[in-house]
């Protein structure tokens, strides 16, 4: 068993990204019970705290992998078992199509605009042509159409479902459909489809190293950003210098 780490709300495996992939694909070999893959980051850790259905959705996931990079610093700064480095889920998703590349194991790609989330599976065939694309649907639909939409998910086979609706409803989605699912791992990704189409920029690899991303995003989008991280980046790291501790 690998280590664990509490910060706020959020129990956090202590996985590199490559062992995440490994695991992934040794769950998806054996044909392990679905797994539910969620990330942890400021946004998420303050969300949990005004949101109860989030924070009951989070704590139900069979693997949380640090996203934030505040979390893996705090982690060794404070003398807690080390999350071995940031795991975004932007970087993970290419860890996860090479490493499936030229296995019968399928991505499914289910969230963003339509536009997006074709140019983003489209984009993903080109850059790993022996990756297999399951299928692919947007996020654009009601809670009436759910069921018809894990069925379909369920019917392309796809062994890794990638759910970017965007928090909390991705979580809750999740968490209410797990058991209907036939997907080995399901990971909420978020905006992730917009990064690989170009739409969102990533910010400078100085400023991933020192935790800023979150600086970038809000100054590449301030009208619809400004806020969530003006006021949810400090509440998550008065979350995390308070309450932490080794699970």
């Amino acid at each position: 068993m690998n280590a664990k780490v509490r910060f706020g709300d959020f129990t956090i495996d202590c996985l590199s990204r490559n062992e995440l992939v490994e695991l992934a694909l040794r769950d998806c070999e054996d044909g392990s019970a679905t797994r539910l893959v969620f990330d942890a980051n400021g946004h998420g850790m303050s969300l949990a705290r005004t949101n109860d259905a989030y924070r009951e959705a989070v704590q139900k996931a069979d693997i949380v992998h640090a996203d934030g990079g505040f979390l893996v610093t705090l982690s060794k700064k404070l003398g807690l078992p080390a999350i071995p480095e940031r795991s975004a889920t932007t970087d993970m998703i290419h860890d996860f199509a090479r490493a499936f590349s030229g296995t019968r194991h399928g991505f499914y790609l289910l969230g963003g605009e339509e536009d997006v989330n074709a140019r983003c599976a489209s984009i993903l065939g080109a850059q790993y042509p022996d990756l297999k694309i399951s299928g692919r649907r947007n996020g654009f639909f009601s809670e009436d159409e759910e069921l018809q939409v894990i069925d379909r998910i369920n019917a392309s086979g796809a062994s890794v479902l990638w759910v970017g609706l965007g928090k909390p409803k991705e979580q809750e989605f999740c968490v209410r459909w797990r058991d209907r699912l036939d997907a080995r791992w399901v990971i909420t990704c978020g905006g992730c489809y917009n990064y690989i189409t170009g739409d969102y920029g990533r910010a400078p690899m100085w400023m991933q190293q020192a935790n800023l991303e979150w600086l970038h995003r809000m100054a590449s989008n301030p009208r619809k950003l400004f806020w969530r991280y003006a006021v949810t980046t400090p509440h998550a790291m008065w979350i995390a210098l308070r309450e932490h501790g080794s699970h």
